[in-house]
């Protein structure tokens, strides 16, 4: 595996407003990929924000692997030459969509698609149907593997990954400030299974609590590589391979 630049970025969703979420995901891709990131990584529900109740009332907020709002973010990825894993609730072949997370390639075309398969607590179950497959993708020779917050507490998820080939791990997630998953889970995934693992968390308020940021990522060793605090909208880097 040659060396890739990775970049775990973060804000704060609007809640419910897709046009404005898609404009700071676009900005931020070309920031990422103008400092030479090949990967950028975001939050849970990053599209709409974390408010399953109000994608429960607002059916327009559940989007197609096609959908036209996200042609601003395929413009960026093209642009940058960089591929952009961004999160949703997308319609697939259940009744209720999933609580998907949906790779697009640096040429604008969709690579994957990863349905969160471990659904939280009741609300999320009211509004998304969970996946049964596991999430993989390639890009320059590196095989990446998706997984979605609460997934994460499941560690054959990880191991299945490493088992798979996969060497970067990547986490779309909606963390408060003292979860206690920054420092039980995700480094210990990595430790344990020799991946890197790449978290993309929220800023600001949601239906779960304030978004606690701290996007980055944690090394084989479980050590961090890249910490963007808690605070402000950014993104950081670190290299993967």
């Amino acid at each position: 595996m040659g060396a890739m630049k990775l970049a775990a970025a973060q804000f704060a969703p609007v809640p419910g407003d897709i046009e404005a979420n898609v404009r700071t995901i676009a900005g931020l891709v070309r920031e990422a990929g103008g400092a030479g990131a090949q990967v950028v990584v975001f939050a849970e529900l990053s599209l709409t924000g974390y408010d399953t109740a109000l994608i429960r009332e607002r059916p327009g907020l559940t989007l197609a692997e096609d959908d036209p709002r996200l042609e601003p973010v395929r413009d960026a990825c093209r642009d940058a030459g960089t591929a952009a894993v961004v999160n949703g609730p997308v319609r697939g072949g259940g009744s209720l969509p999933g609580l998907a997370t949906l790779v697009i390639g640096p040429d604008g075309a969709t690579l994957a698609r990863y349905d969160k398969r471990h659904l939280y607590h009741g609300d999320e179950q009211d509004t998304f149907t969970a996946g049964t497959a596991d999430g993989r993708f390639t890009l320059d020779g590196v095989r990446f593997a998706l997984a979605t917050c609460y997934d994460n507490r499941f560690p054959e998820l990880a191991e299945r990954a490493a088992a798979d080939g996969c060497a970067v791990y990547l986490a779309s997630s909606m963390l408060e400030a003292d979860n206690d998953s920054f420092e039980t889970v995700y480094p210990v995934r990595a430790r344990d299974f020799g991946l890197f693992v790449a978290l993309g968390n929220a800023l600001g308020p949601s239906e779960v609590g304030d978004g606690g940021g701290r996007s980055g990522v944690w090394g084989p060793d479980g050590g961090r590589l890249a910490d963007a605090g808690p605070e402000k909208p950014c993104f950081v880097l670190a290299e993967v391979g």
